[in-house]
Order: structure tokens, then C-alpha cells, then sequence
């Protein structure tokens, strides 16, 4: 009886030392695989960065007619044609997001990429930069997210007036790609045929643009647009 039992009593005791080891080592690999995983999500977090700052215009400089105001943590628009413009960097290779609403009647702006030089007046970024545009009109060739007149939207995914959207501009060597509330709008690489400019129009013109440039926001007459997020992620 002495013997069964200490036999019962060292295997018992194996056993239990098997399952805390068992026990202990996936606590370790789960431990390890959620510092990976929380390391990744900090990695991906510390690559983003805003270029609006929520609270001020630092960093930024105003062309043309209008203005941007810094209201409840929010840029907003008034009268134009005017941009308002990066300063910092040319800005290319990077994921571009902005957060905006329109309001009231007929609003009206744009995000401008790819412009090839500090701006000093409004029209140079129309005819040397591309505008994604901002704005619910009839036009794909000129609704949210298309290229302005260069490329057909391939969808409408627009929220209602009052609703906050989501853009999001990947700048890549020669191809813009734009997501509009997780939805692909625009698909367009450089040297892809584009439809002619009319005679006599106010359209950009047409011709190359740079793989980086500065970018910017168009305050423009109408219905105010108000940006609650301005941010760039550079691409891996």
C-alpha cells in the first residue's frame, strides 16, 4: 500500500509538473506573440503623423482670395478661390488621409497633390498639380475622389451633407490611388490617356505631373467644408 502510494504520489507530482510547464510555456509564447503584434500596432501608430495640428495654421501658408479658419479643432472654409498649402515637404511615396464634412449649399474643395512648386498663387496648383476633388456633383469626371477632369470615378461613395468621410490619397512613383470611406474611386498611373481639354475652359491643364510635389486644401465660394484630419503614413 506504502508503495502504490508513493508511486500514485511521483506520477501525480509528473503530471502536475508537466502541465505548469505546459502551463508556463504558453503563457511565454502568448506573452511573446502579443508584445510582437502590440509592437507592430505601435510601429504602424508612430508612422503616421498629422499635418494638422488641430489647434493652428503652423505649417501651413495661404494663397489667393479666402481663408481657412481653425474653429473647434476644426479647419474650415471660407470664400476663394484660394489653397491653403503644406509647407514642410514635398510629399510623395506616403498615403495621404484627410477627414472632412461639407455643409449648405453647394460646398465646394479639393485636395491638391503633386504640385511641383511652393505656390504663390492659387491657379499654378490647378494646371501643374492634380486636384481630388471635393464636392457632390453631377460630373464622375468631377465628384469626390476623382482626379478633377482626368479620371472617370469609378464609384460614388459619398455621405450625405453633415456626415464626416474618409480619403485616403496613395502617392506611388506615377500611380494615384484614392479610397473614399473604404470604397476605390480613383486608379489612375501617369501616361494613362485622359480626356482632352476643352477649347476656352477654366479646366487644368493637361501634361505630366512631378512623383512628389506639395500638397494642399481648396477653400472655394459655396457651402462650407470643414477637415477634422490631415494625416500622412509613408509607404513601406
Amino acid at each position: 500500500m506504502r508503495m502504490i502510494g508513493r508511486v500514485r504520489g511521483w506520477r501525480s507530482r509528473r503530471v502536475a509538473g508537466r502541465m505548469l510547464g505546459f502551463a508556463t510555456l504558453g503563457t511565454l509564447v502568448f506573452a511573446a506573440v502579443a508584445l510582437g503584434l502590440t509592437g507592430k500596432t505601435v510601429g504602424a501608430e508612430r508612422k503616421s503623423r498629422a499635418l494638422f495640428n488641430g489647434r493652428n495654421l503652423d505649417g501651413w501658408g495661404h494663397v489667393g482670395p479666402g481663408r481657412f479658419l481653425v474653429r473647434n479643432g476644426l479647419l474650415e472654409t471660407e470664400g476663394g478661390m484660394g489653397l491653403l498649402w503644406y509647407t514642410r515637404e514635398k510629399i510623395g511615396h506616403a498615403r495621404l488621409r484627410v477627414v472632412f464634412k461639407m455643409e449648405g449649399k453647394e460646398p465646394d474643395s479639393g485636395v491638391f497633390i503633386r504640385i511641383p512648386e511652393k505656390p504663390t498663387e492659387p491657379w499654378m496648383p490647378v494646371n501643374r498639380g492634380y486636384e481630388v476633388e471635393i464636392g457632390d456633383w453631377p460630373s464622375d469626371y468631377s465628384c469626390t475622389g476623382a482626379l478633377y477632369t482626368f479620371t472617370k470615378a469609378l464609384a460614388r461613395p459619398l455621405k450625405p451633407l453633415g456626415e464626416w468621410n474618409t480619403m485616403d490619397i496613395t502617392i506611388d512613383g506615377a500611380l494615384t490611388i484614392v479610397f473614399l470611406n473604404n470604397v476605390k474611386v480613383t486608379d489612375f498611373t501617369e501616361g494613362q490617356p485622359v480626356p482632352p481639354k476643352p477649347e476656352r475652359s477654366g479646366d487644368p491643364d493637361r501634361g505630366p505631373r512631378p512623383e512628389t510635389g506639395y500638397i494642399g486644401l481648396q477653400n472655394h465660394p459655396g457651402g462650407k467644408v470643414y477637415f477634422r484630419e490631415v494625416s500622412l503614413t509613408p509607404l513601406d
